[in-house]
């Protein structure tokens, strides 16, 4: 938030809808600036994708963290997540979903802080993220023809893509690039802000 004050927009996504397209659409509300960085981790990236499907003129680049550009809907997967968080609560779908997407090398004190940070969410909240991930569109395409410049950032232990996907996923981009980041698995956010940081700052001074 600090590398651009007063001009930077981080809003709480799960109230806009239960898709990201509908994030999107608000997102966009918000963020009133001409020319916007748009970033995104995981789902996130997601709903970063469909901004700049929504507002092409506004994005001057576009930053994918851990993101899945193609989707094959999985309705018996999307129903299964939505019972098991009704049923055994965020405690256990925490668990079950999310830790293990983090490196076995992340610091304690941050992996409580991200857990604590996914907790503090309502179930219902938790529960309409999952639906809208479960929605979203296949966006290579749109990729594949992206005018501004994509940087993909993947955790080198990442599993949900991986470096593998976010590397194929830079090369289709006509002005894509990849970072992978040591020691760090689908949320570089939170493992290793600095990292990141970093590659944000270059992004925004090349602009």
């Amino acid at each position: 938030m600090d590398l651009l004050p007063g001009s930077t927009y981080a809003p709480t996504l799960y109230d806009f809808g239960n898709t990201v397209e509908l994030w999107a659409i608000e997102a966009l509300r918000l963020a009133t600036n001409s020319r916007l960085i748009v970033v995104g981790c995981s789902v996130g990236g997601s709903c970063a994708l469909e901004v700049a499907v929504a507002a092409p003129e506004r994005v001057v680049a576009l930053v994918l963290i851990g993101t899945k550009v193609k989707h094959h809907p999985d309705p018996a997967l999307h129903a299964s997540a939505l019972d098991f968080i009704d049923k055994e609560g965020l405690n256990q779908a925490w668990a079950r979903y999310w830790a293990p997407l983090f490196s076995s090398s992340t610091n304690h004190r941050m992996l409580e802080a991200a857990k604590n940070s996914a907790l503090r969410q309502s179930p219902k909240d938790v529960a309409r993220g999952v639906t809208a991930f479960h929605r979203r569109r296949s966006r290579d395409q749109f990729v594949s023809k992206c005018q501004c410049p994509v940087t993909v950032i993947s955790g080198e232990d990442d599993v949900a893509p991986g470096p593998k996907s976010s590397a194929e996923l830079a090369a289709s981009a006509p002005q894509g690039s990849l970072h992978v980041v040591p020691s760090c698995g689908h949320y570089v956010p939170f493992e290793q802000p600095k990292v990141l940081r970093s590659i944000l700052s270059d992004i925004i001074n090349a602009q």
